[in-house]
């Protein structure tokens, strides 16, 4: 008679007869000139938009885009001379720092409450009415208040980009926790699983989709409010890099930091969309035509 651990086993190793993830099937070589091939062809295609916007930006700067507008190669060569001089790694280092923090903490707050809520009505009822309450004033409001609380320096900045991505977290946790088929978890019950196997193997792996979901907006979210945070007075940081150049008119290092801004968010959408794919390789979902 099989046990209830025999007739249980991980998302991953669901489809490996011995119970361990599976490996890749080898490939012929035109096989994998075509897989090779429909990956370029669509990075291709995802880089479309962007090239285009960039194409724009150059063939409307000083022009019909406003006289003050810096051409991406000005933009350029802002960046240029900001890296020579070593000036640039100084404030992106103390950036990625409080960001790193901030969002440290507040994505673990948010999981933590997310999951205590999905799992735990009672919790759920002491959390979620002050969450929602929370959640609905702007990370600007909290500005002045934060700074009467913990001033100027950094624990202001770190504090504000904390709070920012518990919301999205929790709201994502929460809902992909309610979201699992209850027929699973019937039958999981079923099964006589405890509830800490009923959580990894059932609830866990149908609450993930949502999860890297709530991640991806925290994530957005949390340089956000970076740039929120930094326009206060900071003597290091991103923000302080764009408040210098506007007291000295150097537009082209204003559009170089708002750049750098929706870079580091770039590489934060793909690391997650990157561990998505790693995760959820069992899932098998629409994915478009």
């Amino acid at each position: 008679m099989t046990t209830q651990l025999d007739r249980v086993v991980p998302v991953d190793a669901a489809f490996s007869p011995t119970g361990t993830p599976p490996t890749s099937v080898p490939v012929g070589p035109a096989t994998a000139r075509r897989r090779r091939l429909r990956g370029a062809t669509r990075a291709l295609r995802q880089s479309i938009g962007l090239i285009l916007v960039i194409v724009i930006w150059q063939l409307g700067a000083r022009s019909w885009l406003g006289a003050t507008t810096p051409a991406p190669t000005e933009v350029i060569n802002a960046g240029w001379d900001l890296i020579s001089t070593g000036e640039l790694w100084h404030h992106l280092a103390a950036s990625a720092r409080r960001v790193a923090i901030g969002l440290s903490i507040g994505i673990a707050i948010g999981l933590v409450l997310g999951a205590a809520a999905g799992l735990f009505k009672l919790a759920e009822d002491l959390v979620n009415a002050p969450i929602q309450v929370l959640r609905m004033m702007p990370a600007v409001a909290l500005v002045p208040v934060f700074i009467i609380w913990f001033g100027i320096g950094d624990p202001f900045k770190i504090a504000l980009i904390i709070v920012a991505p518990i919301f999205p977290i929790y709201l994502n946790v929460l809902a992909g926790i309610r979201g699992v088929d209850q027929k699973l978890i019937e039958a999981a019950e079923s099964l006589e699983l405890t509830r800490v196997e009923l959580v990894r193997y059932v609830v866990l792996p149908g609450a993930l989709p949502q999860i890297f979901v709530g991640l991806r907006q925290a994530l957005g979210i949390g340089w956000l409010v970076l740039v929120v945070a930094e326009m206060q007075t900071t003597p290091v940081g991103l923000g302080f890099l764009m408040n210098d150049a506007k007291e000295y008119l150097r537009v082209d290092q204003i559009f170089l930091v708002l750049v750098i801004y929706a870079i580091l968010g770039l590489l934060t959408d793909i690391t997650v969309r990157l561990l998505e794919h790693r995760f959820l390789r069992w899932r098998n979902g629409f994915e478009g035509r």
